[in-house]
């Protein structure tokens, strides 16, 4: 009887097949907790995943990725993991696949598209059917970023540039794939504006002289003195970055940009001939001064020049003893170039005793040029 068992255990261990370290094997699901699945794979003992040789993620519940009665693949890591069962992989096998899917990516210069899984102190790390690509922090964009916490969990695209797998060296690289798209953008851009052309933009940059606007494809400056008619002390207080701005397009001069914001149907200077006409009297702020005189707004981007010697009919020394920044003031206009674009004021005009010829000849208009 007993020779009889032994001659029935060896047919049946020699119908089972054998297997070995490295091998694919295929099995059913068994059995499956949160933490390990138990597969048949027709052989003497049954066939055991862990989750960590499942996947790379931490702290999923196998129970709702694998159920019973399922077929899967999946890589022998140890024949006898030491409890008399087959230790096996399923992710290193999706490794392997990974690897001949990232080699051939590499070996094609072929774009490809995954999720971020960890950001790293040196770049992103990134998992492509459970194969690690790391793409380095100078790779990851075509200008420097600091903080590159915003990608994670992010689909991003990126090219295979070093594929050593041996080395667990896969370098992937984004930036490349940026610069020749920005090409294109800027190619298409340049081929479609000209001067003169409205065009939409996001504030990039603000600096104390001007903003960068992003055209999409190129980069535009809109200098401080083409953001208003009127004077911009600073742009930081006007624009902010992110936000969408319409402009204008003054110049070309090879890939440089220069942007306008003074919209020629907007020229206080259209129509300043009939209201800032000799003799009209007028309403202003003080916006500056002068030992000479005061500049006074009459709206932004028309200035006038109120000089020392028309402030008063008394003697003023100079114009801040009596008069004070963003004071608003009344004066009759005494003087009007179109040309140079100079106005000059007169409050003693509107003082009770009528000003004379020569109370008005010392006024120097000029004087608007040398203060500006």
């Amino acid at each position: 009887m007993s020779e009889q068992l032994n001659e029935f255990e060896q047919m049946l261990e020699e119908s089972l097949k054998t297997i070995r370290t490295g091998e694919i094997v295929t099995g059913k699901v068994i059995d499956v907790k949160e933490d390990e699945i138990v597969l048949n794979i027709g052989y003497k003992s049954d066939g055991i995943i862990p989750r960590n040789e499942y996947t790379n993620e931490s702290g999923v519940d196998l129970t709702t990725v694998v159920k019973v009665g399922d077929e899967m693949e999946a890589k022998v890591v140890k024949v006898n993991d030491g409890e008399g069962q087959v230790a096996l992989s399923y992710k290193r096998l999706a490794a392997d696949r990974g690897n001949r899917r990232l080699e051939e990516a590499f070996n094609n210069q072929e774009v490809l598209t995954a999720k971020v899984a960890q950001v790293l102190d040196g770049g992103l790390s990134v998992v492509v059917e459970e194969s690690r690509v790391f793409i380095p922090a100078s790779l990851v964009s075509d200008s420097y970023e600091r903080d590159l916490s915003k990608y994670a969990g992010q689909d991003i695209e990126f090219v295979i540039t070093e594929f050593n797998p041996r080395r667990r060296r896969i370098i992937g690289d984004r930036k490349q794939l940026m610069v020749a798209r920005k090409a294109e953008m800027q190619k298409a851009l340049f081929e479609r504006i000209h001067v003169g052309d409205r065009v939409e933009g996001v504030v990039k940059n603000v600096t104390d002289f001007g903003a960068f606007i992003d055209l999409g494809g190129a980069d535009g400056l809109l200098h401080i003195s083409e953001m208003s008619w009127g004077r911009v002390e600073n742009p930081k207080k006007v624009f902010k970055t992110g936000e969408t701005l319409t402009t204008m397009i003054k110049d070309i001069n090879g890939e440089k940009i220069a942007l306008s914001l003074k919209f020629p149907e907007a020229n206080p200077w259209a129509d300043a001939a009939s209201k800032y006409a000799a003799g009209n009297v007028v309403v202003g702020r003080v916006a500056r001064m002068t030992d000479f005189g005061a500049f006074v707004e009459l709206e932004p981007g028309v200035d006038a020049l109120l000089h020392v010697s028309q402030i008063s009919r008394e003697h003023v020394e100079k114009p801040s003893d009596v008069l004070s920044i963003g004071q608003e003031i009344e004066a009759r206009i005494v003087d009007f170039n179109e040309e140079g674009r100079k106005i000059s004021l007169s409050m003693k005009a509107l003082q009770n005793q009528p000003v004379s010829d020569a109370d008005v000849a010392d006024v120097d208009i000029d004087a608007m040029s040398a203060e500006e």
